[in-house]
């Protein structure tokens, strides 16, 4: 029983570590002061996603074509990172500030994450271990894991905030939100 914990939390600790989910949420982090809705929106997500996976096995990454999640994932990450760039220009700059926060950090990291991790690594490797081993500990495993890292990923981005210019910070984020879209976008073609 103890492995039906320890295999799936350290192997999705490790395959995570530094994925674009650890990537997105702490750019998130420069746009939000509420860190806790922040990671309520990402735990969440991962418990519903991999809560799934790891219920009905492998079946789940088959209900939604690959193709139609990389297209959500994909546009949900350019369009965060274009309006971050690009969508306050035409406001006025009281406006401007106001724009670049995240109006609702938990529905925000829940639509992200959520799209983002439909058919990712981790939530295969949860199906799989969801049909080897007991559903409770594997939940366990996973979800700690994931929490760890989205814990560590807004710490840095707390930390990053103090120690550098937070417009600089903000930029970054976006380009990289853009980034991960056009990587996503792009896989499709090959």
């Amino acid at each position: 029983m103890l492995l039906d914990f320890i295999i799936p939390f350290i192997s999705i600790l490790l395959s995570e570590f530094g994925d674009k989910t650890q990537i997105a949420v702490l750019s998130m982090t420069s746009k939000t002061k509420s860190y806790f809705k922040l990671f309520l929106g990402v735990f969440f997500a991962f418990l519903v996603i991999d809560g799934l996976a790891i219920y009905f096995g492998d079946v789940i990454v088959n209900l939604i074509p690959l193709f139609w999640v990389k297209v959500i994932s994909g546009l949900l990450f350019l369009g965060f990172g274009l309006y971050g760039l690009f969508g306050a220009c035409e406001e006025d700059e009281d406006d401007v500030k106001l724009s670049k926060k995240i109006k609702s950090p938990f529905f925000t990291a829940f639509s992200l994450i959520f799209f983002a991790e439909i058919g990712d690594k981790s939530q295969i490797a949860s199906a799989l271990f969801g049909s080897l081993y007991n559903f409770w500990f594997v939940l366990f495993g996973v979800m700690l894991a994931l929490s760890l890292l989205t814990i560590m990923a807004i710490y840095l981005g707390k930390y990053l905030l103090k120690k550098f210019d937070k417009d600089l910070i903000e930029k970054i984020a976006n380009w990289l939100f853009v980034v991960i879209g056009c990587i996503t976008l792009s896989s499709l073609l090959f």
